[in-house]
């Protein structure tokens, strides 16, 4: 597993930095197609029906626009925003978004102050070739169990 460490700076402000495991990528590649990003959601929902958890699946390019979203009959409404947050954060960060809340479990709260940022788990990229293609993002059970069904998802894709 290699380390992807960033600075970020702000008016030349230090804000904070962050190191984080990233599997297999560090770069783009081609953006997800929809048909493989229907897989991804389809073994996402599949790993959650099998748990009977009602969650919301948003699955992102590599910018972060909406590809494909599925969410579970009786889904709490706020889920549907959070997946797609948790999915954005994943694909334009390039790493999960379990990085962020670890950075702020170390007492890196500023963290907070990212733009558009969202440390909750349940936000994957999704690699392909060694590169990031996109990222999916799951919401509405605790966040052990979102990140469960987004790595099903990934697998079955």
């Amino acid at each position: 597993m290699s380390a992807l460490r960033i600075i970020v700076q702000v008016s030349s402000v230090l804000i904070f930095t962050l190191s984080a495991g990233l599997a297999q990528a560090q770069s783009y590649g081609p953006d997800i197609t929809v048909e493989v990003a229907k897989r991804v959601a389809a073994g996402t929902i599949a790993e959650c029906q099998k748990n009977n958890w009602r969650v919301a699946v948003a699955v992102v390019d590599t910018h972060g626009s909406l590809v494909y979203f599925e969410r579970i009959d009786d889904t709490q409404n706020a889920s549907g925003a959070i997946a797609i947050k948790k999915a954005t954060v994943a694909a334009t960060f390039r790493r999960p978004t379990r990085a962020f809340v670890d950075a702020v479990a170390k007492g890196g709260p500023s963290v907070m102050t990212l733009p558009g940022m969202i440390a909750s788990l349940g936000g994957l990229p999704i690699v392909s070739g060694g590169k990031i293609i996109g990222a999916v993002g799951v919401s509405g059970v605790t966040g052990d169990q979102d990140e469960q069904c987004a790595k099903a998802g990934i697998a079955g894709m």
